[in-house]
């Protein structure tokens, strides 16, 4: 059932079912005390006449009881005074009603010897009459008194009264039910429908539908809980996705690193077993330079050799690096220190090609528990792989911290890594080189450095327009946990 018939049912109908026997109540007893007073007006007037009455009778006269009737005629609404013999025959009488009662009934008056009163219809007019007997000063019954007074549509009147009193009661029940139904259809229902409707949309999927804030107070109050939860709703959704999306990317920060740590262990593997092959190669290499036989130009061929083993041989040592498993010894250390100490390393590189270097650290510098000397290598190298870039002109080395974490970032201004890219950065082998400028294993150290330290280092697109690195350490040792 609607709210609008509950309220009609419980409230309304009760109401004015309460109403109408209220009503019907008062105009019974409007009428009964209307009656009631006719009814005590004739007979004190009755009580009045029969004194003055006894006395004309007694004296047999006329006159006087005729005067004495007249008087009668000076009460209010007193239409007939009728004087009536022992036997029930009318002796002197004016105005209407003398044939309201019979002989018999005016005898019986007479025997009861009291005062009686009573509704006669006579001719379609309804009286209120009394009779009375007149006694002399003895006390002997002489005759009856007859009062009528015209009841001038007293019954029709309060039959009016009540058929006005229905009327009105009918048209304001109208006026009453249709203001509450206006009402509750403009102020109710339609705010309660439009809130509905919203949430009607936001359970089909459409999550940026707001209630409009208007209407009643507790409408405005509701239509504003009902926008507070439905963005408190998107917010956590956005918190949801944001997480979600962190979650997915650290989960191929993991895969990466997996891949890498197998990757390195293999590469130290293979490095390990071309070590000793290339020993060999560089020490039968010198011996042949050291003899006299051999000319400049054998020399240098042999200083050639010597030089791409020298060379094979750091690649292999960077290999057993980057598949040893390390005790990273960290101390607490000073972040603007860290940067100045490699920036200072990669100045003979910047300054050539007028490079600039930013740095935006917050304030106080932030202190960070890692192993400085590592820390300072993989700047070194973002700050390299940025300066030996083509067309850098600006390098930006900034810093924030995150409740216990440090999200630093390395950005610069030159062409950038294509997105296609992003995912093999870290690969050992891969660069963007020429042949025989890179070895592609400087940012799988980094890689693997700031994974000993527990932190996570990842590539994207820098708002300056080349590419941006940002890496997350733990400040301390329990965020690193």
């Amino acid at each position: 059932m609607r709210l609008r018939n509950l309220i009609i049912l419980t409230v309304i109908v009760p109401l004015f079912v309460v109403l109408v026997v209220f009503s019907l109540v008062a105009i019974k007893s409007l009428e009964d005390n209307v009656r009631s007073k006719l009814q005590t007006e004739v007979e004190i007037i009755t009580r009045a006449l029969s004194t003055s009455l006894s006395y004309a009778v007694a004296r047999d006269s006329p006159t006087p009881l005729e005067e004495a009737l007249q008087s009668a005629f000076s009460f209010h609404r007193i239409y007939g005074a009728y004087v009536f013999d022992l036997q029930g025959r009318e002796v002197y009488g004016l105005g209407l009603g003398k044939d309201l009662f019979t002989a018999e009934e005016i005898r019986q008056v007479i025997e009861r010897d009291d005062l009686y009163s009573n509704y006669r219809q006579h001719e379609g007019w309804t009286y209120y009459s009394a009779i009375t007997p007149l006694r002399t000063q003895d006390g002997t019954v002489h005759g009856v008194l007859q009062v009528n007074r015209l009841n001038t549509g007293i019954e029709n009147y309060t039959g009016f009264i009540s058929v006005v009193a229905v009327l009105v009661f009918v048209i304001g029940a109208a006026g009453i039910v249709f203001s509450i139904w206006w009402g509750f259809r403009r102020f109710i229902e339609r705010p309660l429908n439009r809130l509905l409707h919203v949430m009607l949309l936001v359970e089909d999927g459409d999550r940026s539908q707001r209630a409009t804030i208007e209407g009643p107070a507790e409408y405005r109050r509701l239509a504003s809980g009902l926008n507070g939860m439905l963005d408190a709703m998107a917010e956590k959704d956005r918190d949801i996705e944001a997480r979600q999306n962190r979650e997915m990317e650290l989960e191929k920060r993991l895969r990466k690193s997996k891949k890498l740590a197998e990757l390195g262990v293999l590469a130290a593997g293979v490095a390990h077993e071309i070590g000793a092959p290339l020993t060999v190669i560089n020490g039968q290499a010198q011996r042949l330079a050291r003899r006299d036989v051999i000319g400049d130009d054998e020399r240098a061929k042999l200083g050639r050799i010597r030089g791409e083993v020298e060379r094979i041989v750091e690649i292999v040592r960077q290999l057993m690096e980057l598949g040893r498993q390390h005790n990273v010894e960290k101390g607490e250390l000073a972040l603007d220190q860290l940067i100045q100490n490699a920036s200072d390393l990669v100045e003979e590189e910047l300054e050539p090609r007028n490079i600039r270097l930013d740095i935006d650290l917050p304030s106080p510098t932030p202190h960070l528990l890692a192993n400085g000397q590592q820390i300072v290598q993989v700047l070194t190298n973002l700050l390299r792989n940025a300066a030996q870039a083509p067309d850098v002109s600006h390098v930006r080395v900034r810093a924030r911290t995150n409740n216990h974490e440090l999200t630093l970032y390395v950005e610069d201004n030159g062409p950038g890594i294509p997105v296609d890219n992003h995912q093999h950065v870290f690969d050992p082998f891969f660069t963007t080189k020429p042949v025989g400028q890179g070895s592609g294993l400087g940012l799988s150290m980094v890689h693997r450095i700031i994974n000993d330290h527990g932190g996570t280092i990842g590539v994207f697109n820098s708002a300056l327009g080349g590419a941006g690195f940002e890496i997350t350490l733990p400040l301390t040792e329990t965020a690193s946990a």
